[in-house]
Protein backbone atom coordinates (compact mmCIF):
# COMPACT_ATOMS: atom_id res chain seq x y z
CA UNK A 1 0.00 0.00 0.00
CA UNK A 2 1.05 3.63 -0.44
CA UNK A 3 0.32 5.80 2.56
CA UNK A 4 1.81 8.88 4.18
CA UNK A 5 5.04 7.04 4.86
CA UNK A 6 5.40 5.50 1.41
CA UNK A 7 5.39 1.86 0.39
CA UNK A 8 5.01 -0.56 3.28
CA UNK A 9 5.59 -4.27 3.18
CA UNK A 10 2.55 -5.78 4.98
CA UNK A 11 4.59 -8.77 6.17
CA UNK A 12 6.80 -6.65 8.42
CA UNK A 13 9.27 -3.80 8.21
CA UNK A 14 9.33 -2.18 4.77
CA UNK A 15 11.45 -4.11 2.33
CA UNK A 16 13.11 -6.45 4.82
CA UNK A 17 13.68 -9.99 3.58
CA UNK A 18 12.07 -12.85 5.48
CA UNK A 19 14.46 -15.46 6.83
CA UNK A 20 15.15 -18.44 4.62
CA UNK A 21 13.06 -21.35 5.92
CA UNK A 22 14.98 -24.37 7.21
CA UNK A 23 14.87 -27.58 5.20
CA UNK A 24 12.60 -29.97 7.09
CA UNK A 25 12.75 -33.77 6.96
CA UNK A 26 10.80 -35.15 4.01
CA UNK A 27 10.81 -31.91 2.03
CA UNK A 28 12.42 -31.87 -1.41
CA UNK A 29 15.80 -30.12 -1.08
CA UNK A 30 14.83 -27.46 -3.63
CA UNK A 31 14.14 -23.72 -3.57
CA UNK A 32 12.80 -21.65 -6.45
CA UNK A 33 13.78 -18.01 -7.00
CA UNK A 34 11.95 -16.09 -9.70
CA UNK A 35 12.68 -12.73 -11.31
CA UNK A 36 9.71 -10.38 -11.73
CA UNK A 37 10.14 -7.87 -14.57
CA UNK A 38 9.82 -9.75 -17.87
CA UNK A 39 9.45 -13.07 -16.05
CA UNK A 40 6.36 -13.11 -13.83
CA UNK A 41 5.23 -9.89 -15.49
CA UNK A 42 5.35 -10.19 -19.27
CA UNK A 43 6.78 -6.68 -19.60
CA UNK A 44 9.66 -4.93 -17.85
CA UNK A 45 7.42 -3.00 -15.49
CA UNK A 46 10.18 -0.74 -14.17
CA UNK A 47 11.08 0.35 -17.71
CA UNK A 48 7.41 0.81 -18.60
CA UNK A 49 6.88 3.11 -15.63
CA UNK A 50 9.97 5.14 -16.55
CA UNK A 51 8.97 5.41 -20.20
CA UNK A 52 5.48 6.62 -19.36
CA UNK A 53 6.22 9.08 -16.56
CA UNK A 54 9.80 10.30 -17.06
CA UNK A 55 10.60 12.08 -20.31
CA UNK A 56 14.16 11.47 -21.42
CA UNK A 57 17.38 11.73 -19.45
CA UNK A 58 17.48 8.13 -18.28
CA UNK A 59 17.87 6.19 -21.53
CA UNK A 60 21.65 6.70 -21.76
CA UNK A 61 22.15 5.38 -18.23
CA UNK A 62 19.85 2.44 -18.94
CA UNK A 63 21.86 1.64 -22.07
CA UNK A 64 25.08 1.73 -20.05
CA UNK A 65 23.54 -0.70 -17.58
CA UNK A 66 22.42 -3.05 -20.36
CA UNK A 67 25.98 -2.98 -21.73
CA UNK A 68 27.38 -4.00 -18.34
CA UNK A 69 29.02 -0.61 -17.71
CA UNK A 70 26.83 0.63 -14.85
CA UNK A 71 25.51 -0.98 -11.69
CA UNK A 72 21.78 -1.25 -11.21
CA UNK A 73 21.90 0.45 -7.81
CA UNK A 74 23.38 3.63 -9.30
CA UNK A 75 20.99 3.46 -12.23
CA UNK A 76 17.84 3.12 -10.11
CA UNK A 77 18.93 5.90 -7.75
CA UNK A 78 19.27 8.21 -10.77
CA UNK A 79 15.95 7.09 -12.21
CA UNK A 80 13.91 7.47 -9.03
CA UNK A 81 15.30 10.98 -8.52
CA UNK A 82 13.69 11.91 -11.86
CA UNK A 83 10.18 10.83 -10.87
CA UNK A 84 7.67 13.65 -10.47
CA UNK A 85 4.29 11.92 -10.62
CA UNK A 86 1.38 10.83 -8.48
CA UNK A 87 2.40 7.42 -7.07
CA UNK A 88 -1.15 6.17 -7.61
CA UNK A 89 -0.63 6.70 -11.34
CA UNK A 90 2.60 4.72 -11.26
CA UNK A 91 0.88 1.87 -9.45
CA UNK A 92 -2.03 1.93 -11.88
CA UNK A 93 0.33 1.63 -14.85
CA UNK A 94 2.19 -1.22 -13.14
CA UNK A 95 -1.07 -2.97 -12.28
CA UNK A 96 -2.15 -2.87 -15.92
CA UNK A 97 0.82 -4.94 -17.08
CA UNK A 98 0.05 -8.55 -18.06
CA UNK A 99 1.40 -11.54 -16.15
CA UNK A 100 2.24 -15.06 -17.24
CA UNK A 101 -0.96 -17.06 -16.63
CA UNK A 102 1.07 -20.12 -15.70
CA UNK A 103 2.82 -18.47 -12.76
CA UNK A 104 0.11 -19.08 -10.15
CA UNK A 105 -0.36 -22.80 -10.97
CA UNK A 106 3.44 -23.15 -10.90
CA UNK A 107 3.58 -21.60 -7.42
CA UNK A 108 0.83 -23.96 -6.22
CA UNK A 109 2.72 -26.99 -7.55
CA UNK A 110 5.81 -25.96 -5.59
CA UNK A 111 3.91 -25.08 -2.42
CA UNK A 112 2.05 -28.41 -2.42
CA UNK A 113 5.44 -30.16 -2.36
CA UNK A 114 6.88 -27.95 0.39
CA UNK A 115 9.27 -26.14 -1.94
CA UNK A 116 9.77 -22.44 -1.10
CA UNK A 117 9.17 -19.94 -3.90
CA UNK A 118 10.37 -16.35 -3.77
CA UNK A 119 10.32 -13.40 -6.15
CA UNK A 120 13.75 -11.75 -6.28
CA UNK A 121 13.80 -8.47 -8.17
CA UNK A 122 16.53 -5.96 -8.88
CA UNK A 123 13.93 -3.37 -9.85
CA UNK A 124 11.97 -0.60 -8.14
CA UNK A 125 9.93 -3.13 -6.21
CA UNK A 126 6.95 -1.04 -5.06
CA UNK A 127 4.49 -2.65 -7.47
CA UNK A 128 5.37 -6.33 -6.94
CA UNK A 129 3.51 -7.16 -3.73
CA UNK A 130 0.27 -5.48 -4.93
CA UNK A 131 0.56 -7.48 -8.16
CA UNK A 132 1.04 -10.77 -6.30
CA UNK A 133 -1.94 -9.99 -4.07
CA UNK A 134 -4.05 -9.35 -7.16
CA UNK A 135 -2.91 -12.65 -8.62
CA UNK A 136 -3.92 -14.48 -5.42
CA UNK A 137 -0.38 -15.36 -4.29
CA UNK A 138 0.30 -12.51 -1.91
CA UNK A 139 2.00 -14.89 0.49
CA UNK A 140 4.99 -15.33 -1.85
CA UNK A 141 7.98 -13.50 -0.32
CA UNK A 142 9.41 -10.59 -2.31
CA UNK A 143 13.10 -9.72 -2.11
CA UNK A 144 13.66 -6.31 -3.70
CA UNK A 145 14.42 -2.63 -3.19
CA UNK A 146 12.34 -0.22 -1.13
CA UNK A 147 10.79 2.77 -2.88
CA UNK A 148 9.26 5.50 -0.73
CA UNK A 149 7.01 8.27 -2.00
CA UNK A 150 6.58 11.73 -0.53
CA UNK A 151 4.03 13.59 -2.57
CA UNK A 152 5.10 13.30 -6.21
CA UNK A 153 8.74 12.56 -5.44
CA UNK A 154 10.34 9.18 -4.85
CA UNK A 155 13.44 7.83 -3.18
CA UNK A 156 14.82 4.32 -3.24
CA UNK A 157 17.04 2.37 -0.89
CA UNK A 158 18.35 -1.14 -0.87
CA UNK A 159 17.70 -3.21 2.26
CA UNK A 160 18.42 -6.39 0.30
CA UNK A 161 21.61 -5.17 -1.33
CA UNK A 162 25.06 -6.46 -0.46
CA UNK A 163 26.50 -4.45 2.47
CA UNK A 164 29.88 -3.78 0.81
CA UNK A 165 29.34 -4.48 -2.91
CA UNK A 166 27.22 -1.62 -4.28
CA UNK A 167 26.82 -2.79 -7.86
CA UNK A 168 23.31 -4.30 -7.59
CA UNK A 169 20.31 -2.88 -5.81
CA UNK A 170 19.19 -6.33 -4.68
CA UNK A 171 21.88 -8.97 -4.24
CA UNK A 172 20.24 -11.95 -5.90
CA UNK A 173 23.51 -13.86 -5.51
CA UNK A 174 23.33 -13.72 -1.74
CA UNK A 175 19.72 -14.93 -1.71
CA UNK A 176 20.73 -17.91 -3.84
CA UNK A 177 23.61 -18.67 -1.46
CA UNK A 178 21.32 -18.34 1.58
CA UNK A 179 18.96 -21.01 0.25
CA UNK A 180 21.86 -23.25 -0.69
CA UNK A 181 23.18 -22.94 2.86
CA UNK A 182 20.05 -24.78 4.08
CA UNK A 183 20.96 -27.78 1.91
CA UNK A 184 18.67 -26.93 -1.00
CA UNK A 185 19.53 -26.79 -4.67
CA UNK A 186 18.30 -23.53 -6.18
CA UNK A 187 16.18 -23.30 -9.32
CA UNK A 188 16.36 -19.82 -10.82
CA UNK A 189 13.97 -18.44 -13.46
CA UNK A 190 14.75 -15.23 -15.29
CA UNK A 191 15.00 -13.31 -18.50
CA UNK A 192 17.64 -10.59 -18.51
CA UNK A 193 20.63 -8.56 -17.38
CA UNK A 194 19.60 -8.32 -13.74
CA UNK A 195 19.62 -12.11 -13.50
CA UNK A 196 23.23 -12.83 -14.43
CA UNK A 197 24.56 -13.09 -10.88
CA UNK A 198 21.68 -15.23 -9.63
CA UNK A 199 21.99 -17.54 -12.63
CA UNK A 200 25.72 -17.85 -12.15
CA UNK A 201 25.34 -19.38 -8.69
CA UNK A 202 22.11 -21.34 -9.12
CA UNK A 203 21.94 -25.08 -9.68
CA UNK A 204 19.17 -25.15 -12.31
CA UNK A 205 18.60 -22.15 -14.58
CA UNK A 206 15.58 -21.42 -16.76
CA UNK A 207 16.41 -18.61 -19.17
CA UNK A 208 14.76 -16.59 -21.91
CA UNK A 209 15.56 -13.40 -23.82
CA UNK A 210 18.96 -11.89 -22.95
CA UNK A 211 19.59 -14.30 -20.09
CA UNK A 212 20.10 -16.95 -22.77
CA UNK A 213 22.94 -14.90 -24.26
CA UNK A 214 24.44 -14.35 -20.81
CA UNK A 215 24.44 -18.08 -20.06
CA UNK A 216 25.94 -18.89 -23.44
CA UNK A 217 28.73 -16.32 -23.02
CA UNK A 218 29.55 -17.65 -19.56
CA UNK A 219 29.34 -21.32 -20.55
CA UNK A 220 26.60 -22.07 -18.01
CA UNK A 221 24.07 -24.84 -18.44
CA UNK A 222 20.49 -23.60 -18.78
CA UNK A 223 17.03 -24.54 -19.97
CA UNK A 224 15.11 -22.37 -22.43
CA UNK A 225 11.55 -21.40 -21.60
CA UNK A 226 8.78 -19.19 -22.90
CA UNK A 227 5.85 -19.86 -20.52
CA UNK A 228 5.61 -20.92 -16.88
CA UNK A 229 3.48 -23.90 -17.84
CA UNK A 230 6.60 -25.48 -19.34
CA UNK A 231 8.50 -25.11 -16.07
CA UNK A 232 5.45 -26.26 -14.11
CA UNK A 233 5.42 -29.50 -16.13
CA UNK A 234 9.14 -29.97 -15.45
CA UNK A 235 8.66 -29.31 -11.73
CA UNK A 236 5.78 -31.77 -11.42
CA UNK A 237 7.80 -34.46 -13.19
CA UNK A 238 10.86 -33.67 -11.04
CA UNK A 239 8.86 -33.94 -7.82
CA UNK A 240 7.27 -37.24 -8.92
CA UNK A 241 10.65 -38.69 -9.87
CA UNK A 242 12.14 -37.53 -6.59
CA UNK A 243 9.50 -39.39 -4.63
CA UNK A 244 10.52 -42.57 -6.40
CA UNK A 245 14.25 -41.90 -6.19
CA UNK A 246 15.49 -38.89 -4.20
CA UNK A 247 18.84 -39.19 -5.98
CA UNK A 248 17.15 -37.96 -9.16
CA UNK A 249 16.51 -34.50 -7.71
CA UNK A 250 18.77 -31.60 -8.78
CA UNK A 251 21.81 -31.18 -6.60
CA UNK A 252 24.00 -28.27 -5.67
CA UNK A 253 27.00 -27.62 -7.88
CA UNK A 254 29.96 -25.71 -6.53
CA UNK A 255 30.97 -22.56 -8.39
CA UNK A 256 33.71 -20.13 -7.35
CA UNK A 257 32.95 -16.48 -6.70
CA UNK A 258 32.97 -14.37 -9.86
CA UNK A 259 31.31 -11.21 -8.50
CA UNK A 260 31.11 -9.28 -5.28
CA UNK A 261 33.75 -8.14 -2.79
CA UNK A 262 35.43 -11.56 -2.77
CA UNK A 263 36.80 -10.82 -6.26
CA UNK A 264 36.14 -7.09 -6.82
CA UNK A 265 36.94 -5.66 -3.40
CA UNK A 266 34.65 -3.47 -1.31
CA UNK A 267 32.74 -0.39 -2.39
CA UNK A 268 32.44 -0.94 -6.13
CA UNK A 269 29.39 0.75 -7.72
CA UNK A 270 29.88 -0.36 -11.33
CA UNK A 271 31.05 -3.78 -12.52
CA UNK A 272 34.70 -3.89 -13.63
CA UNK A 273 35.21 -3.52 -17.38
CA UNK A 274 36.91 -6.93 -17.55
CA UNK A 275 34.38 -8.75 -15.35
CA UNK A 276 32.50 -10.39 -18.22
CA UNK A 277 32.49 -13.16 -19.18
CA UNK A 278 33.60 -14.59 -15.84
CA UNK A 279 36.85 -16.52 -15.82
CA UNK A 280 35.66 -19.63 -14.01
Amino acid sequence: MIGPGGFTNPSGAPGVSPPVPPLLPGEPPLAILVDYDGTVALTDVSDTVMAEYVSGGWEAEAAAYEAGLMGSRRLMTIEMAMVDSDPADLLATAAAQPHDPGFVPFVRTAQAAGIPVEVVSDGFGFFIEPALVALGVGEVPVITARTTFSGRRATIDYPNGHPTCLVCGTCKRNRVLAHQATGRAVVFIGDGESDRYAAGYSDVVWAKRSLIRICVEAGWDFNRWTEFREIDAWLAATIAAGRQDPRSLPRQRARPYFCGPEVWGDGLVDPPRDAWPPRI
